[in-house]
């Protein structure tokens, strides 16, 4: 049992980090219907930002609370500047002039700049590993026992509940966003009908590049929190996560924002529980296997609406 909470609390770790790229790639596609296959990259980005502040302000374990604090919040807005200009610029490079297009070309324009955007990081910071030292330790013992000499340990470390609180903190912000602002409204509006919105004195290309921005802000904390859980980062790390990402939201309904972080949640317990208890190769063909599930008896995905075909 023990064991079994131990892993709980490092899936929902995980997906936590998922589910907010995940919200990215959701917002995008409420919107304009395409799925931003840069969007990973740009939390790659997102997270090499965030090793060069901490390098550059000289951030270490042995730093103090109140100085860690600020540092890290430091880190934190420069990594969301940043990559939102990266985000901002995919949205005017990769999808503006081709929104009138057939559908598959920003697809491929998307891909496209996804690998320049993995080789340009490969060039700037070269192709070894990054690794940081541990900056927020710490944690607590939830409880003892268990496991095959009795002296199992469940713990949850600061860096967990930091991921973990900062990721429905976000997720709350985000929601009453939509839900309340004049912003929001206009991105609902925009995911109706974009001409009619336009019609109606909504300006659509700046609502399409607020929500790249945000998507992009989102993926820099993420980014900034898989540095600081891991301790390791590399130009390809971007790939792997925007794919686990992309089908923790397709799992949990594309265009649906809860969705999105329900399917990181259930992608991250299930990558984690499979690496606990049978065998860690394997992993990444359990989510998979979840998603084609999920999607053959619930075609629309666990929080997503029936598509009604517009005629």
């Amino acid at each position: 049992m023990e064991y079994f909470i131990q892993q709980l609390i490092n899936g929902v770790t995980l997906g936590s980090i998922y589910g907010l790229i995940a919200i990215g790639y959701t917002m995008v596609y409420g919107i304009i219907g395409m799925i931003n296959f840069a969007h990973g990259d740009i939390f790659m980005i997102g997270a090499f930002i965030a090793l060069i502040v901490i390098t550059a302000l000289g951030l270490t374990i042995s730093t103090g609370l109140g100085m860690t604090i600020v540092a890290l919040i430091i880190v934190l807005v420069a990594s969301m500047v940043i990559s939102s200009a990266y985000g901002w610029t995919v949205e005017r490079l990769a999808y503006r002039p081709l929104r009138g297009s057939f559908r598959l070309a920003p697809l491929i324009t998307a891909i496209g700049i996804s690998i320049v955007l993995q080789n340009y990081i490969q060039i700037a910071q070269g192709a070894r590993v990054k690794p940081l030292q541990p900056i927020v330790t710490g944690g607590y013992t939830l409880m003892t026992g268990g496991g095959v000499d009795g002296n199992f340990v469940v713990q949850i470390s600061n860096i967990q509940i930091l991921i973990i609180t900062v990721t429905f903190v976000l997720m709350a912000i985000f929601s009453l966003l939509i839900a309340k602002t004049s912003l929001g409204r206009a991105q609902r509006a925009c995911e109706q009908d974009r001409k009619m919105a336009s019609l109606l004195g909504i300006n659509v290309d700046r609502t399409i590049s607020m929500t790249f921005i945000m998507g992009a802000a989102l993926a820099a904390v993420a980014g900034l929190m898989f540095l600081l859980y891991y301790g390791v980062i590399d130009f390809f790390i971007g790939f792997v996560a925007g794919v686990k990402a992309f089908t923790a939201a397709v799992l949990g309904g594309i265009g649906s924002l809860p969705g999105a972080m329900l399917g990181g949640l259930v992608i991250g317990l299930i990558e984690t529980f499979w690496s606990a208890y049978f065998s860690v190769e394997y992993k990444d063909v359990a989510a998979f296997a979840m998603l084609a599930i999920v999607l053959i008896f619930l075609p629309q995905g666990l929080l997503g609406k029936p598509e009604v075909e517009k005629v």
